[in-house]
């Protein structure tokens, strides 16, 4: 079998590809007159181009150089600290500092129904999943397990562990799989009070 016999559309497929194209004056006139009403392209002023990201390649040993010279200030910056009474904290040890709850104008109320649960723990994006960190009480006798905290605005995904099985919000729309083989909920928070 010769070539054309095996694929009998490549010829056709070429002398489609090679044929004029013929248009209409008139729409030939429609797509120039839009063209024409196009904008032109706005001058970026000076400030507009002093601030206009731009990408730099630097070598590895320039890369080294600058990253030391960024830890450098950093060391000498940090000496000279001072703490909140305006002492100097040269030479002394660094303290830890609890970390601090999200600044939040909006209260989220969690609700979970498990009358035979010992323990229920809210987990979320908003505490880093830690297991242990917001427990929720139980607020009756029938089993309804409550937290309140403060949430920023925003979309949060989140779950309960009741007595350490994970365990998503009946009453709260399913996010996609998490890639963990857990299905969270989400919670939609606007600012305000959200109980």
């Amino acid at each position: 079998m010769t070539e054309p016999e095996l694929h009998p559309y490549v010829e056709w497929i070429a002398r489609e590809a090679q044929r004029p194209v013929i248009t209409d004056s008139a729409a030939r006139d429609r797509i120039m007159a839009a063209v024409r009403a196009e904008p032109a392209p706005r001058r970026l002023g000076i400030w507009s181009r002093v601030v206009r990201p731009r990408s730099f390649t630097l070598s590895p040993l320039a890369g080294t150089l600058v990253a030391a010279g960024l830890v450098g200030m950093g060391v000498f910056v940090g000496t000279r600290t001072n703490d909140r009474d305006g002492q100097s904290t040269v030479g002394q040890p660094p303290v830890a500092v609890a970390p601090r709850l999200p600044v939040s104008d909006t209260v989220v109320r969690f609700v979970y129904v498990a009358p035979q649960a010992g323990k229920v723990y809210l987990v979320g994006d908003f505490n880093g999943w830690d297991t242990n960190k917001t427990p929720l009480v139980r607020s009756s006798t029938d089993g309804v397990w409550t937290v309140t905290l403060p949430l920023t605005a925003g979309r949060h995904l989140y779950g309960f562990v009741v007595d350490g099985s994970w365990s998503t919000d009946p009453r709260a729309p399913l996010a996609p799989d998490d890639g963990f083989g857990h299905a969270n909920s989400v919670k939609f928070v606007r600012r305000g009070t959200s109980l």
